[in-house]
């Protein structure tokens, strides 16, 4: 399926956007700047996922099967007894230990976060750590070669089994007594390309050891790779036709990446010039600022109405002013059709986890809601992150998972609407500045050599003052003539404007 990916580098924020057939498929935002709640990040403000940390035991918590570690960071970090089991002594065939097995309190432990900080919630973490490659992942704590579920064919499943059990018993550069995962990029790889993947893990692990030795705690010794490097490695696959990218640096990076790990990709990588703005392709723009309201319009004129709580994520589906000639079941077949090929790629665009609970227009045939069940499950099918469906309830009811990995878009770039009491949201500070900055950005391209002035609310011009010489730096880099600031008191939050300073 013919796709490209597009990235977006800001001051303030690197947003990626995977496309399909000229439309959205997968959306990803990562910030550079400490949010305004100071919420953890990694190196250079970047997410904690996939970082690997030295931290120490605080508390062991025998009745919820659970220990906090900390890392240094604003809250503790939650590990729980499934995810320390490699720390304990117990053979691999027993049942979960009990977390006192695992650790005990004052432990400095290896773990790796899972999970980032969301809320008011710690990060989630693993003792049981991984490092992705391009083609394999390693799994230092465990052995054995196991495959990614997308690759079903048994031949191909037993041929790269064969070729990593092969690689590892044979070369010295692999981690010795390490597992490993086959990702799907595998099955158009060669042989000497998974030997090197395999060899610069090896490396990568040794160099960890390395760290953890000399490290006092807290201490990150691993930080996954950033955003630009990550989306090469994750997100650019056979498939992928065109990679543009709008910075000159970022581009250098991805193709230094793609030198390194994925040359065939090379090609591929393009420095975007315009004319417009690259989000602009596609409509991309358009569709992120329709994913912060609830509402998703099907091609039959029904909708999916997406509401999110504490507990669960509902979503409503309705037909609207559509009908059926041949009957009210066949109108309520096609529009749930329609739905349940959505509501795939809306969760991964909206980012929505945990657990969801969708109700379908009712249908009385058999047949048809296993249809409609079996169009949900290949729209949920090309997801990253495991999901699990369950039956149709006699109500019509279908309740379904998606792993909870990050915040989900709306919590990122808005939050709740204090005057109308919660009954609606707002973009956050950090959203409006990122805005802000981006325009700036872009007029600074217009106007070569002009010194600008931003207006802007009074609290966004104090937060993007708050954040000091990193992003004075950054902006400096793109405004060299001269960049202010101004207050303008009867400006609302989203509001904000940008001109020459005369």
């Amino acid at each position: 399926m013919a796709s490209e990916v597009l990235i977006n580098v800001g001051p303030a924020e690197t947003r990626v956007a995977l496309v399909e057939h000229e439309r959205l498929d997968e959306i990803f935002i990562e910030r550079m700047i400490q949010a305004s709640n100071g919420a953890a990040a990694g190196r250079h403000g970047h997410r904690l996922f996939g970082n690997i940390m030295l931290g120490r035991v605080q508390r062991v918590l025998p009745g919820m099967q659970a220990a906090f570690v900390d890392l240094g960071l604003e809250k503790a970090g939650f590990l729980a007894a499934r995810e320390a089991r490699c720390l304990s002594d117990l053979p691999s065939f027993m049942d979960q230990p009990c977390i006192t097995k695992c650790v005990k309190e004052g432990d400095a432990v290896v773990v790796q976060v899972i999970k980032d900080p969301i809320g008011d919630k710690g990060a989630r973490l693993s003792a049981n750590v991984t490092i992705p490659g391009r083609l394999v992942v390693l799994v230092p704590n465990q052995s054995g070669v196991a495959l990614s579920r997308r690759i079903e064919e048994e031949a191909e499943r037993k041929r790269l089994t064969d070729i990593v059990t092969e690689i590892t018993e044979s070369d010295p550069r692999a981690a010795a007594g390490a597992g490993y995962i086959v990702r799907t990029a595998a099955l158009s790889a060669t042989k000497d390309d998974i030997a090197s993947d395999i060899a610069r893990l090896g490396d990568e692990w040794r160099a960890i050891q390395a760290r953890r030795q000399m490290a006092k705690v807290p201490a990150t010794i691993y930080h996954d790779l950033d955003p630009v490097e990550r989306t090469m490695r994750d997100g650019v696959d056979d498939d992928t036709t065109r990679i543009l990218i709008d910075d000159a640096a970022a581009m250098a990076q991805a193709r230094e990446y793609a030198a390194r790990a994925m040359p065939e990709a090379l090609d591929k990588i393009q420095l975007f010039n315009g004319p417009g703005e690259l989000f602009e392709l596609y409509n991309v723009e358009a569709e992120i600022e329709a994913l912060l309201g609830p509402r998703t319009r099907l091609p039959s004129g029904g909708w999916i109405t997406f509401e999110t709580t504490e507990a669960l994520t509902s979503v409503d589906v309705n037909s609207g002013s559509y009908t059926e000639a041949t009957g009210l079941e066949q109108t309520s077949l096609k529009t749930n059709l329609e739905a349940a090929a959505e509501i795939g790629r809306q969760l991964r665009l909206r980012g929505i986890g945990g657990l969801i609970v969708i109700d379908f227009i009712h249908l009385s045939e058999p047949e048809n809601i296993a249809q409609v069940l079996t169009v949900l499950a290949e729209s949920t099918a090309k997801d990253r992150t495991p999901t699990q469906i369950l039956p149709m309830s006699e109500f019509g009811l279908v309740e379904m998972t998606r792993k909870r990995v990050r915040e989900p878009l709306s919590k990122l770039l808005s939050e709740k609407c204090e005057p109308c009491r919660g009954h609606g949201r707002v973009k956050t500070v950090m959203t409006v500045a990122a805005e802000l900055l981006r325009r700036v950005a872009r007029e600074a391209k217009t106007r070569p050599g002009a010194k600008l002035v931003a207006y802007a609310a009074p609290e966004v011009v104090r937060w993007i003052e708050a954040q000091g010489d990193e992003l004075g730096a950054v902006m400096r880099g793109r405004v060299p003539a001269g960049l202010r600031f101004e207050a303008r008191a009867q400006f609302e939050r989203a509001e904000f404007d940008v001109g020459a300073d005369r």
